[in-house]
């Protein structure tokens, strides 16, 4: 893209528009908003040191973070694209990307800061790549981690979880631990209404599905069809909808009531 058109765009709304892509799930099309974020970032960067290199005044363009932080964003964004359709090794690369921002020259103590959160996600990230990829030895690491950083643990929840399911773990003691840490934060799991604790119930329920506690699994996608409905994520409840019905002979009549009361409150 020419540097004309990539100075008249605003990092901040090209951040925008990657979250609507992620939200519909449309991962090509992340990957494509990502690299024009970083090209955007990259053009105000290199005029920047230019000017610099001259003895000119500094570029002021007003975005909401420092310039360091769109780079970052675009390779984490990259990088959970990829993960998503499968292609590892460059989700890898990625990571190591935004794991070593700090090599730009002319990085202030605004900067120094966000390169330091980029290099931690990248150290969680990292975990949650190869443990969803198999790798069950690093799970004890990834947990110590999820019990510093308390904000990554409701994601970390889901991401062990989605792994248990796919390579047949059986992790309750860690699933257990987790929620405690969580619920001990003083919010409580069931008044948490976002996307991570939809996947999260959503995850959990086919993980009670198969380790065969279906009246388990059916309380887990009830909440996630619930939080589902709340953020109006109508493809989620189609998916939610599926995996009751195939629950439905196993769960209670309780339950089956709750649902049909759930359905037919929904507008």
């Amino acid at each position: 893209m020419r540097s004309s058109i990539l100075k008249s765009l605003k990092p901040d709304i090209i951040v925008d528009m990657l979250d609507m892509a992620v939200a519909f799930e449309n991962w090509n099309k992340v990957l494509e908003t990502a690299d024009v974020l970083y090209q955007c970032a990259q053009c105000i960067y290199e005029e920047q040191m230019e000017r610099q290199e001259e003895g000119g005044s500094k570029l002021h363009i007003h975005t909401e973070h420092p310039l360091v932080y769109y780079m970052g964003w675009s390779h984490m964004m990259r990088g959970m694209a990829y993960q998503k359709l499968g292609q590892i090794d460059q989700a890898r690369a990625c990571i190591r990307q935004y794991a070593t921002l700090g090599c730009m020259e002319g990085t202030d103590e605004a900067e120094l800061q966000v390169v330091q959160e980029f290099k931690r996600k990248a150290e969680i990230h990292r975990y949650a790549l190869e443990i969803e990829a198999g790798q069950v030895e690093l799970l004890e690491g990834y947990v110590n981690l999820l019990l510093e950083y308390p904000e990554e643990r409701l994601c970390g929840l889901k991401v062990i979880t989605e792994a248990a399911v796919r390579h047949g773990w059986r992790i309750d003691f860690i699933i257990q631990m987790l929620e405690e840490k969580v619920d001990g934060s003083g919010v409580g799991m069931d008044s948490l209404n976002n996307d991570d604790m939809y996947h999260y119930f959503y995850k959990r329920a086919l993980y009670e599905q198969w380790m065969g506690r279906p009246q388990e699994a059916v309380e887990f996608i009830l909440k996630a069809m619930c939080i589902a409905d709340r953020l109006g994520m109508e493809r989620h409840m189609i998916k939610c909808t599926a995996v009751l019905e195939s629950l439905r002979e196993m769960a209670t009549e309780e339950q089956i009531e709750r649902y049909r009361v759930f359905l037919a409150g929904i507008k």
